[in-house]
C-alpha cells in the first residue's frame, strides 16, 4: 500500500505548471532525469522542513505540464461549455489540488530507486517515457505522455500509474460528479479541497 502511494507521489512530482517549458524531443530523457535527480536529493535531505522541500520541488518541476491541456482532458466535454473565465479558475483550482494533494505524501519516500528507462514514440506527434520505480520488494512502472506542440517542442499532458492515467481518472470523478451537480458546485469543492 505504501509504495502505491509513493507512485502517486512521484506522479505528482511533474504536474505543477505555471510557465511552460517545452523540450525538444531529443532530450526528454536527458532533462528528466536531471530533474528527477534533483528531486530526489532533496526528498532525502532530513534538516529540511516539509515546507522547504516542497518550496524547493516546485520551483524544479513547475514547468514541463501543459496544465490547461490537462484541465481540458480531465473536464472532458463540459470543458467546451465554460467561458475562459471559468476555465481559467477551474484551472488554478486544479492545480492547487494537485499541490496539496503531493505535499499530503511527501512523506511516504524512503529512498525508492527511481529509473528513467526510454521514450516510445506512439505517432508523430505523441511520446511516452517509461519510468521506473524500484522498492524493497516491487517495482512499478510510471509512464509520462508527451504531446508536440505547434513548434518542434514536446510538453508533458498526462501521467499512467501501473497502467491507469491520472488525467482519465480525474476525469470519471469530474463528469460523475456534474451529472447531479452545477460547474459552480464543482469549482467550491475544488476550492474547499485546495485550502
Amino acid at each position: 500500500m505504501h509504495m502505491k502511494k509513493f507512485l502517486v507521489l512521484l506522479s505528482l512530482l511533474f504536474v505543477f505548471s505555471n510557465n511552460l517549458f517545452a523540450i525538444e524531443e531529443s532530450k526528454i530523457v536527458d532533462v528528466m532525469k536531471d530533474k528527477v535527480d534533483r528531486v530526489i536529493a532533496i526528498l532525502q535531505e532530513k534538516e529540511k522542513t516539509k515546507l522547504e522541500k516542497t518550496d524547493r520541488i516546485f520551483s524544479i518541476m513547475d514547468e514541463l505540464f501543459d496544465y490547461k491541456v490537462m484541465s481540458q482532458i480531465a473536464l472532458g466535454r463540459d470543458w467546451t461549455n465554460l467561458s475562459d473565465k471559468e476555465k481559467d479558475k477551474f484551472t488554478k483550482l486544479f492545480e492547487l489540488k494537485l499541490k496539496n494533494s503531493y505535499i499530503d505524501k511527501l512523506d511516504l519516500y524512503t529512498n525508492e530507486e527511481i529509473v528513467i528507462d526510454n521514450i516510445k514514440k506512439l505517432n508523430p506527434k505523441r511520446i511516452k517515457l517509461l519510468t521506473y520505480v524500484i522498492g524493497k520488494d516491487d517495482k512499478y512502472e510510471i509512464e509520462y505522455k508527451f504531446y508536440k506542440d505547434g513548434t518542434s517542442n514536446w510538453l508533458i499532458y498526462d501521467v499512467n500509474i501501473i497502467g491507469v492515467s491520472i488525467m482519465q481518472t480525474y476525469r470519471q470523478q469530474f463528469a460523475e460528479y456534474l451529472k447531479n451537480n452545477s460547474f459552480n458546485n464543482l469549482l467550491v469543492s475544488l476550492n474547499d479541497t485546495s485550502n
